[in-house]
């Protein structure tokens, strides 16, 4: 029995009048505040909830209780926000 030809797909390309305005964009470079930002924000957020948990839940701000773990983890996932537009 005969084998039958395997056929190869064209990769697909955008059209060129689509093409430079991507590649500009890309070539742009972050702003140096973007990525010690974003730092400093992972820091604070490590920094806050290690305090909170040694200081046996009565520091940074005791009338907060557990909303300070929220204030923590948000410094942090907003440095990730951060960090995802860095080039």
């Amino acid at each position: 029995m005969p084998k039958s030809q395997v056929r190869k797909k064209k990769l697909y390309t955008a059209p060129s009048d689509i093409r430079p305005a991507v590649a500009e964009a890309s070539k742009k470079p972050s702003p140096t505040w973007l990525p010690a930002t974003a730092v400093i924000l992972i820091v604070v957020g490590i920094a806050w909830l290690v305090i909170y948990y040694l200081s046996s839940q009565a520091y940074p701000v005791a009338s907060w209780r557990y909303w300070n773990l929220a204030v923590g983890f948000g410094c942090m996932v907003a440095s990730l926000g951060i960090l995802s537009r860095w080039r």
